[in-house]
């Protein structure tokens, strides 16, 4: 048999028609170079183990295999078919297995590191769901800076990261998933000065926070590369009183109680911004200033069952839009 380079296009329903039996019986006659042996070996009948190899060689287009009296060897479209078959058998026992351990009395325990926005909005909703599915398993939430997470994530303390893309230099290794984007703010006090204007139809200049005092984040922190450029790209020049911080909540009590401007992450205020216990300041977002937020794992080991899962009911939270589960709370700071 030739290959027919005009079905190249139908691969999809090719791979539809391939059976689990299919590949069973043909990697067993490759093991055992005998259809004979291959049978015995399945416990079928001789003509059933040969009417299986001629349906997956109808299928593919291609003879698997070449007969002589001798036994049964591979032809070279068998053989590049054995790497693939091989692998696909071997993962999905593995699939099957993992799903009975999950199973099995006990059950697993996955150690999941987050942001401080992450785990207070999406992870709440992202667990609930996951204990939804009926695995035992025991979830261990660490919160901390993105670079401290992604570092014990590398060395197998966290099986898992929900958190910011990270530099280059401090992704080598691991796979990022990209889930949503969170701009940064800059938010005051209900009553602010700044706020005067607007009140009366007039519009924001962003550069008058220079007279106030500003909280940004610290040199090093995930965020700060974002406010930086916010800050360029409105044509803001040097702070005479700034505070860097990545307390949570001393940007938020100092916020609320002077008139200092907030430059943070949007999720950070999200609730605060929901409950008008603080305003943000209106500007011109620049796409430069969104921080991509998404899934870590390590490139070089497949996560296990229970942690895809995790990911999965991560991504189910963010594609409903809330971090809560609850309709209209949390959406404002996804942005997709």
């Amino acid at each position: 048999m030739a290959p027919d380079v005009r079905q190249a296009g139908s691969g999809p329903v090719i791979v539809q028609r391939i059976k689990f039996r299919h590949l069973q019986c043909f990697l067993e006659v490759a093991r055992q170079k005998s259809v004979v042996k291959a049978a015995d070996a399945l416990a079928v009948t001789q003509p059933a183990v040969s009417k299986t190899l001629r349906e997956l060689e109808e299928t593919l287009d291609v003879r698997l295999f070449d007969r002589s009296k001798r036994g049964v060897t591979l032809t070279r479209f068998g053989e590049v078919f054995l790497r693939y078959a091989g692998a696909s058998v071997t993962a999905l026992r593995q699939g099957v297995d993992s799903i009975a351990q999950a199973r099995a009395k006990g059950g697993f325990a996955i150690t999941v590191g987050a942001l401080p926005t992450v785990a207070a909005r999406v992870m709440p909703a992202a667990i609930q769901g996951f204990k939804a599915d009926g695995l035992e398993t025991t979830v261990r939430v660490v919160t901390g800076e993105n670079s401290v997470l992604l570092s014990q994530l590398r060395v197998g303390d966290l099986d898992l990261v929900v958190g910011r893309l990270a530099e280059p230099e401090l992704m080598t290794g691991l796979a990022f998933e990209t889930l949503y984007s969170e701009p940064v703010r800059l938010v005051v006090r209900p009553g602010h000065p700044l706020l005067a204007p607007l009140r009366d139809g007039g519009s924001f200049d962003l550069e008058r926070i220079s007279d106030f005092t500003v909280l940004m984040p610290i040199e090093g922190s995930i965020i700060r590369p974002y406010v930086d450029r916010l800050l360029i790209a409105q044509g803001v020049g040097a702070l005479p009183d700034r505070i860097e911080t990545v307390s949570m909540a001393f940007g938020r009590s100092y916020t609320r109680t002077s008139d200092a401007v907030w430059i943070i992450s949007q999720g950070v205020v999200a609730d605060d911004l929901a409950d008008g216990l603080l305003v943000a300041l209106p500007f011109a977002s620049d796409p430069a200033t969104t921080g991509p937020v998404g899934l870590t794992t390590r490139a070089d080991i497949p996560p296990g069952l229970a942690t895809q899962m995790l990911m999965q009911a991560v991504r189910d939270i963010i594609a409903r839009g809330t971090a809560q589960g609850a309709a209209g709370r949390g959406q404002a700071e996804i942005t997709p």
